[in-house]
Order: C-alpha cells, then structure tokens, then sequence
C-alpha cells in the first residue's frame, strides 16, 4: 500500500494518468494480500501459544494493555483498504488520498505495536530484574523500537518498489508488442526508482540500529559484529555490493533509452571503478580461514596489509562513498537527454560539483582518521561521515530540481528501447532484496542465542541453539522461493479479474 500510494501521490502532482493506473494496479493485490498477511499471522500466533507457552504468556502479561490497539487498528487497515481500493475513481483525488494515507498510517501503527514486542525480546526495558513489568510504556520504547521502525519503514518502500519492477519485467519478457513493452519498460523504470531512493538511506538506518544494539549491550553488539555472526556480515557486504552494482548497472542502461549519443555515457567507467572498488573493501574481512602454516606466516589471523580494510574506518568509508557514487549515477540518468537553460547553469553545475567533492573529502579524510585515534573516538566519527552524505544528497538534489526546470531536450526517450538483460537486473535485485531481508531477520532474531527474551527468559527447550551460517542460508533460500511463489500466486488470482468468462459451448 505504501508502494501503491506514493505512485497516487505523484500522479496527483503531474496529472499523468500513467501513475493513476499503475497504482491502481498494485492496489488489487492488496485484498488478496491481506488475506494471506491475516492467515499466516494466525497460524504464527498459535505455533507460538502450542510450542512456547510460558514465554507466549509472559509476552502477553508484559504488552496486554497493546493488544486491544491492536485488533482495532486492523478493523480501520480493513476499513480503509477496502475503501481505498473500491473507491478508485469515485471521490475526489484529495479524498481518495485521504483514504491511502490513513491505510498507511494504520498500516504503521500495527507494525510499531508489533515491533515493540519482538524488539522486547533482544533489548527489554521496563522490568525489574525478576521480569516483573514496571512500565509498559518503557517495554514498548526500548533501545532497539525506534531503530527498527525507521529501518522496516524504509525497507518497505525499497521492498515494495523492487518487487514492482520485478512483476513488470516478468510481464516486459512476456510482452509481445511494442506499447506493451513500452509500458512495462516504464512501469520498471518507475518501481526501481521507488526502490532506489529507498535504498540510499537504508544503510544509515541500519547504522542506526546497530548503535543501539551497543548501546544496550555490548555483549550483543560484540556478539553481531565480531562473534559468530562476524561472517555473516561479509555475505551482507557482498550482497549489498550487487545490490548497488545492479541497480547501477540498469541506470547505466537506461540511458541508452535516449536517441543520440549521450555525452554522461563517458563518466561511467570511472564510476564502476569506483563501485568496484568500495565494494572490494567492504567485503574484505578482518580474519580470514587459514591454514596453521598460513596464519604463522601472516603472523596472526588478520592479513598484514589486507587486514587493514577489514575494521570499520575503512568500511564505513567505503559505504559512504558507494552511496554518493549510486547517488551519482542517478543524477547523470535523470539529466540523459537534457540540458539546463537557466541563466546560473554554469555555477548551479559547480555547486554541485563542489558539494560532491566536499563530502567525499570528509568522508575519506575521517576514514583515514579513524586509524589514529581510540576506539571511543573512532566509533563517533561515523556520524560526520553519515551526516556528510546526507547534507550532500540533499543539497544537491534541491539545486538539481530547480537547475533543470524547463530543461531542453536533446532526444525523446524511447519506453521499451532497452536491452533484454535490464529486466533480469530487475528480477535480480527483488531476489536479492528479499534475501537479504531474510537473511539480516535470522541475525535479529539470532543474537539472543539461547535467550526467548534477553537475560529475562531463557530458552529451554531441546532446540535452544543458534543455527549455523551454512543451515540459516539453505532456509532462508527456501523462504524467499516459498516467498514468490505466493507472490505469483497472488498476481495470478488478482489476473482472473480481467480475463473473459469462462464459455463451455454447447454439448452434443
């Protein structure tokens, strides 16, 4: 629904009919969806009062007063889900608005009470040390509440953009004709637009979270990132290293959308040398699998020279960097095809220049930094490096906006002029995109080890332990296949609405 109502909004605001429709599009699967959400969250709800009762009924002493919010929230999500999609075409734009908004608010408010219980679970806050609740109102508000919030919210908009790209390059292969890929070639372009802008800020967030996991503990914080999650966190790196290379990548192929020779082509191999670069030193780890004979020779575990882009300061800054590249990459795709007319064009276009330079200064020269100071200082010096990009982004996309207003075009753009392989990017990144997500909730969920709730209640049972690496990648690889096939299942029952009656003819 996010998805779906960020698209009205821009519809709205350029009166293109095109993002009228392709809302309206995503909002049929909503039905079917809210079905599926409810079923599963039941059946979810009472494996845990069959398999875990005791902590089923602690959580339930704790967060009692959030429970009746809760079932009424889903009673308006009801209300204004069926409202907003039925009512499609039947109020006026700003009242149907309205209706999308208060689904989405709704729709947030269930996620924040839910999340106040499973954040419980790694950083409860509110109880004394027997486990007896001393404020509600604390249990809900805990270290990790917020963090989450903020990163499942953006997730969501990153996740939903992505899997719309997804369904309209499966639907631009299956196409057979031009306006048919025209469309799908634009309904694309648009979800991972979505998806992008998304995308951009979600590290920070995770950033975010993670400083509060330390700061709630620095037995979990240690656990996550130097313990026995410490490799997960190089399959994260690599995953999200294609994930930027991909989305790149079909920047870079949109491009040739555009009639003519565009002159941005240019920059772009300096940009993949850049992206392959940050990628390689986020994916370099601190210690490495060796032989006796090799970890003599390296004379510890960590590489002489290599180690050193295997601790934060280096990561952090070649994150950041990755960002403002991406970042690049987007402004030169919005600007193929254009040139600005204003009168300041000239000095707009060095602003911007020297802001990105600016930044990247910052960001590499506290990088560098961080390898002379102690830890408490270097830890803090995260922030600047994160605001910088930021301020960054920011800025320039203001100038960007008001630089290329009424921008002369230097060729048309060509929806459906675009290479077969952009729509295998596409897929690609929804896969990877989920499989993160599953991947990164194993880790969430793994950090109490044999904990229900951290240092209150303790796991029992004879499946109390932490699954290893190799084990929670095959199951996560499962549930994303499980994942999209219910995902093709609901675009196949929300298909039947438009297909002809079903005619069985006459018998003999």
């Amino acid at each position: 629904p996010l998805f779906a109502f960020i698209i009205e909004v821009i519809g709205y605001k350029t009166g293109d009919l095109r993002y009228d429709r392709l809302a309206h599009e995503f909002t049929k699967l909503l039905s079917v969806s809210f079905s599926l959400t409810a079923t599963f969250g039941a059946f979810l709800t009472f494996m845990l009062i069959i398999l875990y009762p005791k902590f089923t009924n602690y959580l339930m002493s704790v967060f009692s007063p959030t429970f009746l919010p809760y079932v009424l929230l889903f009673f308006a999500e009801a209300f204004f889900l069926y409202t907003y999609y039925y009512g499609w075409g039947k109020f006026r734009p700003l009242v149907h608005l309205g209706l999308g908004l208060g689904l989405n608010l709704v729709g947030t408010a269930i996620m924040m009470i839910a999340n106040a219980w499973l954040t419980f679970m790694t950083s409860p806050r509110g109880i004394s040390d027997q486990g007896a609740v001393i404020s509600v109102w604390d249990a809900v508000t805990n270290y990790t509440w917020m963090p989450i919030n903020i990163h499942r919210f953006i997730a969501n908009i990153a996740f939903g953009g992505s899997v719309a790209a997804a369904y309209a390059a499966f639907k631009f292969l299956q196409a057979e004709t031009d306006d048919e890929r025209a469309h799908y070639d634009w309904m694309g372009y648009i979800g991972n637009f979505v998806a992008i802008g998304a995308f951009l800020p979600l590290p920070f967030a995770g950033y975010y979270l993670a400083k509060e996991i330390y700061a709630f503990s620095q037995t979990l914080g240690l656990t996550m990132m130097g313990g026995a999650f410490s490799w997960l966190f190089i399959i994260q790196a690599v995953l999200i290293g294609n994930l930027f290379l991909a989305a790149n990548y079909y920047l870079w192929l949109g491009m040739g959308r555009v009639e003519g020779v565009q002159p941005l082509q240019k920059v772009i191999k300096y940009l993949l040398v850049a992206i392959t670069l940050c990628f390689m030193v986020w994916a370099t780890p601190r210690s490495i699998i060796a032989t006796v004979s090799e970890l003599r020779a390296m004379g510890g575990g960590a590489h002489p020279v290599l180690g050193y882009l295997g601790v934060m300061s280096a990561k952090n800054t070649a994150v950041n960097i990755l960002i403002l590249t991406t970042f690049m990459s987007f402004l030169l795709y919005r600007r193929t095809g254009k040139v600005a007319t204003v009168r300041w064009a000239k000095t707009g276009h060095s602003a911007e220049l020297a802001i990105f330079a600016a930044a990247a200064f910052i960001v590499i020269f506290l990088g560098i930094y961080g390898y002379f100071v102690e830890a408490t200082v270097r830890i803090r010096l995260s922030v600047p490096q994160v605001s910088s990009v930021l301020i960054a982004m920011v800025s320039i996309t203001a100038i960007d906006l008001f630089l290329f207003r009424g921008a002369a075009r230097t060729g048309e753009v060509r929806w459906g002029k675009i290479p077969l392989i952009s729509q295998y990017v596409l897929i690609f990144i929804a896969v990877t995109f989920t499989w993160l997500m599953g991947l990164m909730g194993y880790v969430r969920s793994g950090l109490r080890q044999h904990w229900h709730v951290y240092g209150v209640i303790r796991d029992q049972s004879v499946d109390a332990f932490t699954p290893t690496l190799g084990f929670a990648t095959k199951v996560v690889s499962v549930t994303v296949l499980e994942f999209f096939l219910l995902i093709a299942f609901v675009f196949w029952i929300t298909s039947l609405h438009d297909r002809p009656d079903y005619d069985g003819g006459t018998r003999a």
